[in-house]
């Protein structure tokens, strides 16, 4: 099987990165965090999708609404 470049890109950027910092997640992740913060891409907050819940009835789980009545 084939490598795909842009794949094999992604793991080699990842890979330096992870050295520059000695492998330390917590150093990694607050570099990632200040570029972001220093960034000019504008973010975008959508609400949550989480589906509405029917009120319960007590004994009985709880259903979504719109769910099945099966």
């Amino acid at each position: 099987m084939d490598s795909d470049p842009v794949v094999a890109e992604v793991r080699s950027i990842r890979e330096l990165q992870a050295a520059r910092f000695g492998y330390r997640l917590n150093d990694i992740v607050k570099e990632a965090q200040r570029q972001d913060a220093t960034g000019d891409r504008k973010v975008v907050r959508l609400p949550s999708r989480r589906p509405e819940t029917s009120p319960s009835i007590p004994g009985q789980p709880e259903r979504s609404v719109g769910a099945d009545s099966r």
